[in-house]
């Protein structure tokens, strides 16, 4: 179906169209990611080089770190130090699993085993190539030192910077959404309790609202189209073809299924906001599973479908 054609039926691709917006997405992240400057990441380096080699200084190259461990965790800098000494690095989310519990100050004073499994944890993972003097039990060479120091860095450094580039560009793309919106006449209103559990909740018709849970998963915006039906919007940026798996399929596609089964198909129109490197085959399936695909550079075309469902309602 053509988008601007003004019918009420959800916009579906072709892999025509599909290959387009691909080629052109694709092309504006490669211009976007070479004008970044070197000295941002450059800046984190340097801040997280503090950090290592103050871990490494204070447990004595981690020959004495099961005193100190307890005091480390105390320390956001330092916890990150920890989970980025085992191979691969462990995330705050995962080590929150392994350990079953919390990592604040509190939880850890109320339950001691905690440390002892973040030790344990530490030292069933620790990447013997960075740190081959601890299972060799013997004393860190300057040079060996050195190259875990530099090694920790980069690792930390490269996922620091990676992660901080992500949410800037979400929430780019989420104000850009967010204005467009707005430019078109939709009146941007608060949900009360931000939590959305019926139809009759959400922005009415003409409205929107953003950051707001829909029966019980969150969206990045929601709009009450002029027909009374609700479109939930997800964002997504993707930096990789691989990546995309995992923002577009297992995010905004499962959330799609969640909300349509929840309201009903002729209540939701569940909607993702795309930027970056997706493969085709994974838009293809995204959009079978009931998920509605624009794209950041194109969002006329989702304000000419919001402006369509208006005018046939007159």
């Amino acid at each position: 179906m053509n988008p601007r054609s003004g019918h009420l039926e959800r916009t579906s691709w072709t892999r025509e169209d599909f290959d387009r917006d691909l080629s052109e997405a694709t092309e504006i992240f490669r211009l976007e990611r070479m004008e970044e400057p070197l000295e941002a990441y450059l800046e984190v380096f340097e801040t997280v080089q503090d950090t290592i080699e103050d871990l490494l200084e204070e447990t004595v190259d981690l020959t004495l770190l099961d005193p100190i461990v307890e005091k480390l965790l105390s320390r956001p800098e330092m916890l990150r130090g920890l989970r980025y000494l085992t191979g691969p690095p462990i995330s705050e989310d995962d080590l929150k699993i392994l350990v079953d519990g919390s990592l604040s100050a509190s939880a850890i004073r109320k339950n001691p085993e905690i440390v002892i499994r973040i030790i344990q944890l530490i030292r069933s993972g620790l990447d013997r190539r960075r740190f081959p003097w601890i299972s060799e039990e013997r004393e860190a060479t300057p040079a060996e030192r050195d190259t875990a120091i530099i090694a920790s860095t980069a690792l930390i450094a490269s996922q620091r910077v990676a992660t901080v580039r992500r949410n800037e560009n979400k929430k780019r793309q989420e104000e850009r959404v967010r204005q467009a919106l707005d430019q078109c006449g939709l009146e941007e209103v608060t949900i009360s309790g931000r939590n959305i559990s019926t139809i009759n909740q959400g922005p009415q018709a003409g409205q929107f609202c953003t950051e707001t849970h829909l029966g019980g998963k969150k969206a990045d915006l929601i709009v009450g189209l002029w027909d009374t039906r609700l479109m939930p919007i997800e964002c997504k940026v993707s930096n990789s073809s691989t990546n995309s798996i995992k923002r577009l399929n297992r995010e905004a596609s499962a959330k799609a299924k969640e909300w349509i089964d929840d309201f009903g198909r002729l209540s939701i129109v569940p909607v993702a906001v795309l930027a970056g490197v997706y493969k085709r085959n994974n838009l293809e399936d995204a959009q079978d599973r009931g998920l509605i695909i624009y794209w950041s550079h194109r969002l006329g075309d989702l304000i000419d479908w919001i402006e369509s469902v208006r005018l046939s309602v007159r």
